[in-house]
């Protein structure tokens, strides 16, 4: 262990070109991914969360369900719609960085839409009242309760980070592991195991996992920031 520290030290220390480039694709695609789920989850999540829980009961299951989706299963269906004989074949994306983010963005659009819908029913209730007595429109009521929803809105889109930045398999399968391309740190950790380099592939986890908690700190202190609020 200690050995593998010191090496993903010297990794760092090194500035080696192809660890960085790994490193920058890794945090790319997936902050890419969750903006894009954002786009549509964040909207979507509020207004399943301003529903009546029994209208929306068999919805809400779904999404539960899709939350657990396995990530071979999102890669398969990505693939299939980007391989030639594909719906998407033409415009030649896979085994690119855009159908990772395609399929990081497949499995992330669930959890954000679920964990949004639970932190707005939390809060709705009030507000949905206050808001129709004055006469607010739709739209008002919608960007309101998002607002008062932030800080477990912000939570759905750390949990949604975490799930992309630590897939594997979807990513795998659609981009290929093609090194100075397609190559992120968890398929190249798989990639050294599979080489019996396990010392490297040591290393190269803790540097994700360093990485990874800078982020969560930063992502911790809005959280923190805004519950003291």
């Amino acid at each position: 262990m200690l050995y593998a520290i010191s090496q993903a030290v010297s990794l760092l220390l090194s500035f080696d070109r192809g660890l960085y480039q790994v490193i920058f694709l890794t945090f790319f695609v997936s902050g890419s991914a969750v903006i894009l789920a954002a786009l549509s989850g964040v909207p979507a999540g509020t207004w399943l969360g301003m529903q009546p829980a029994p209208k929306v009961r068999w919805l809400t299951r779904l999404i539960y369900t899709l939350m657990g989706l396995p990530p071979v299963v999102g890669g398969l269906i990505i693939y299939m719609l980007l391989s030639r004989k594909g719906v998407l074949g033409l415009l030649g994306l896979l085994f690119t960085p855009a159908a990772m983010i395609m399929a990081q963005v497949l499995l992330v659009v669930p959890i954000i839409i679920g964990l949004t819908a639970v932190a707005v029913r939390g809060k709705s209730g009030e507000i949905l009242d206050t808001l129709r007595s004055l006469g607010a429109d739709r739209r008002l009521i919608l960007l309101t309760v998002m607002r008062e929803s932030r800080i477990g809105i912000l939570g759905a889109l750390v949990a949604g980070f975490g799930r992309a930045v630590a897939e594997v398999g979807a990513v795998m399968m659609v981009g290929g592991n093609i090194e100075g391309h397609t190559r992120v740190m968890t398929t190249a950790i798989v990639l050294e195991v599979n080489k019996g380099n396990f010392a490297f592939a040591m290393a190269l986890g803790i540097i994700l996992l360093a990485i990874s908690f800078l982020i969560y700190s930063s992502f911790y202190r809005l959280l923190s920031g805004g519950a003291d609020e």
